[in-house]
């Protein structure tokens, strides 16, 4: 399985923030993203998820699920940790789970995935009692809920401290490992394995 991106072309707020850039992760591997604040990273992992048309050029998963789309077949982290603050730490992740994987995972499954990211005493939590790191913690295990080929992440390691970006890291790796690919945008150096970085330059032409 290959991402692949070909003279990729995209406009923000009427000018150009990525012009003609081109690609590939490949399974097993991570792309680590790397550019000055507003160069991009963001806009770039969106195109790339599909929320963000781009102007011109393709994106495309080669050896992915041809029926469905890249966003379908991806897990894409953001800077919203995206869970409901009425709802225990277990509830969020039992929806995530569902939503995700098409169908209520195990429960087996879900501790697991808790239990990755130092979790697993707070499962009758409700989420707003939760400090930032651990709502930031509790947004990510939704990683590991249901299989996704390609992981989108977004400056993952806000709010984490050292042990838990090092919990963040070791899933990466893990799925890498497992065959599959990622694309992590990010300040701070990490312990990725197989991983290179491109470095996204911020453009200054006018739309």
């Amino acid at each position: 399985m290959q991402l692949i991106a070909e003279d990729l072309v995209i406009e923000r707020g009427g000018r150009i923030v990525i012009d003609g850039l081109s690609f590939s992760v490949s399974e097993g591997e991570t792309l680590v993203l790397a550019g000055a604040n507003g160069a991009g990273k963001t806009t770039l992992l969106r195109t790339i998820a599909g929320f963000i048309r781009p102007a011109s050029g393709t994106v495309r998963l080669d050896g992915g699920d041809g029926e469905l789309t890249i966003t379908e077949q991806a897990h894409v982290v953001g800077h919203a940790n995206a869970i409901k603050s009425s709802m225990t730490v277990f509830e969020n992740a039992a929806f995530w789970a569902e939503y995700l994987g098409g169908q209520a995972a195990s429960t087996e499954r879900i501790e697991r995935a808790l239990h990755h990211f130092g979790l697993e005493d707070l499962v009758e939590f409700p989420a707003a009692y939760l400090s930032a790191g651990q709502r930031r913690r509790l947004g990510l295990a939704r990683l590991l809920l249901a299989p996704r080929a390609l992981w989108l992440l977004d400056e993952p390691t806000v709010s984490l401290d050292i042990a838990s970006s090092d919990r963040l890291v070791a899933a990466v790796n893990d799925h890498t490992r497992a065959g599959g690919l990622a694309i992590v945008a990010t300040h701070v150096p990490l312990a990725l394995e197989r991983a290179r970085t491109l470095t996204i330059a911020s453009q200054r032409m006018a739309a």
